[in-house]
């Protein structure tokens, strides 16, 4: 009997053999493999160097909700919303703002955070939990415009004329935090709030490494805000309200 001819098989659309990622080739002298070490090493200290400048040039302004100094303002940066409620890294935050209002070493909380959306409102969330813990509400300014950790920075300063302040973040951001403002032109202390070590906390320190090249630039740069608008007197009446 006759064979047939096989026929081709279909094909189908839209489906394509994944293609492998070819690596460069290694060096095969050990001069070349030399020179490709040395600049590996090269590499990882120029991504290093932002880190380090963090933390060597905010080493001194480091304190705790214990030894805090008496500042009218203390700044409080957004971490993020579960169901409308702050997540448990920005309950912890607005936990240290509440301490340190009770001990009387603040007067007014500028809670600064992102409202890009209509259905997610960090500012407001973070207000509504600092009344329930014992904070006025004719204490507590809003920024709606804190898209990141400059913007909230610049807007303190140009926005609502603050130009001293105590920041309070998780202790993997404060440093940032503090080298922005400082940037920025807000005199500041910082209280990096203490985590619980699980995956959020890695991946918030794996993270300021690659933002602390972005914070570096912004330092250098000083690039405007996403959103600036005019000046607001928030901060000026709830201090005038204090006393």
């Amino acid at each position: 009997m006759p064979r047939l001819p096989r026929l081709p098989r279909p094909k189908r659309p839209g489906l394509r053999r994944p293609r492998l990622l070819r690596l460069p080739p290694l060096p095969r002298t050990r001069k070349g493999q030399r020179r490709a070490v040395q600049a590996l090493m090269v590499l990882c200290v120029l991504a290093l160097l932002p880190a380090t400048w963090l933390y060597v040039s905010t080493g001194d302004r480091m304190r705790t909700t214990a030894d805090a100094p008496r500042t009218e303002v203390a700044i409080v940066f957004g971490a993020g919303l579960w169901d409308g409620e702050p997540s448990p890294y920005l309950a912890h935050r607005l936990d240290a703002a509440a301490k340190l209002y009770r001990a009387g070493r603040i007067e007014v909380v500028l809670v600064t955070g992102d409202n890009s959306r209509k259905d997610y409102d960090e500012p407001d969330a973070m207000r509504t939990y600092l009344t329930a813990h014992g904070v006025p509400d004719r204490r507590i300014v809003s920024d709606y415009a804190g898209f990141d950790t400059w913007d909230s920075c610049v807007r303190a300063r140009k926005i609502f004329g603050v130009h001293e302040a105590v920041l309070i973040s998780q202790d993997f951001h404060i440093r940032r935090a503090l080298a922005l403002c400082r940037a920025a032109g807000v005199r500041s202390y910082g209280i990096g709030v203490a985590a619980k070590h699980d995956v959020t906390w890695y991946y918030g320190n794996t993270r300021e490494v690659f933002a602390a090249g972005k914070a570096a630039l912004d330092a250098v740069f000083e690039p405007d805000p996403h959103f600036l608008g005019p000046k607001e007197h928030g901060v000026p009446r709830a201090l005038a309200a204090a006393r």
